[in-house]
């Protein structure tokens, strides 16, 4: 278990759902993953944060993004300057898809697209640093953008945040490294899941938790399977929206 107080510039902070029906997607992750995921207040637009043990782990909103676009778990990257980082994003070749604006007292962030599309976020914290644990059942535990460019988004994010690129762990992967942390990857699209960011949350068992989601209406896309980083799967919730579950290896 990892609690977090502040996440150091560069590392994946949080994630959050946007969704036609915040209410059906809480109901669901909410007995998936044990959080709750009571709605905010007026001035939050309907946006719930998703708690375990009374620390905020996830969020879940209504979707922002165009119609034709799937309800989707979005990535944000923390940064000490929401601005400057949208000015990288631009300089680097991607595109800034809404422009730093402030949320409340919580934070200030920005939403990009890379060269070859796919979408992610910043977070400048104020009041809101991110998740308030991470890397334990029903909590965040990797970030990673699946694309048909490795290269080029190996390119493109180690310009914008920094990140060091190691392509030795796995084959047609990249891990990002800050410092000596890794803290997300790049890899090739897989088969029959879509391309851009793909949010994993730990789990203690990764086929129970897989048929748990099926038994809730969920579908899956890769069914479990061993790797060298543990046991994983990509299931599709009942809206949609993918993400994927680790049971890490031990040692």
């Amino acid at each position: 278990m990892v609690e977090h107080d502040s996440f150091a510039p560069g590392t994946p902070c949080w994630v959050d759902l946007g969704t036609v029906d915040p209410a059906a997607s809480a109901a669901f992750y909410g007995a998936l993953f044990g959080w709750s995921c009571d709605e905010g207040p007026p001035e939050a637009g309907g946006y719930r944060m998703c708690m375990l043990r009374g620390r905020p782990v996830a969020g879940i909103g209504v979707s922002q993004n165009p119609p034709d676009w799937p309800p989707w778990w979005a990535t944000y990257v923390a940064v000490d300057d929401a601005d400057a980082t949208a000015a990288a994003v631009t300089a680097a070749g991607g595109t800034v898809l809404a422009e730093p604006f402030d949320i409340l007292d919580v934070g200030r962030m920005a939403v990009f697209a890379d060269p070859a599309g796919h979408a992610c976020s910043v977070w400048q914290a104020q009041a809101h640093a991110g998740a308030g644990i991470v890397n334990e059942h029903g909590t965040l535990t990797w970030n990673e953008v699946l694309t048909h460019d490795l290269d080029a988004a190996r390119r493109f994010y180690t310009t914008v945040f920094g990140w060091k690129a190691d392509d030795g762990f796995l084959d047609d992967y990249a891990v990002f490294f800050l410092d000596d942390r890794p803290i997300g990857g790049a890899g090739v699209a897989v088969d029959g899941v879509a391309v851009g960011w793909l949010t994993w949350f730990a789990v203690d068992d990764c086929d129970a938790a897989v048929a748990s989601a099926v038994e809730l209406g969920a579908k899956v896309l890769r069914p479990p399977e061993t790797s060298k980083v543990g046991r994983t799967a990509i299931v599709a919730d009942p809206a949609g929206a993918t993400f994927g579950v680790l049971t890490g290896s031990e040692g």
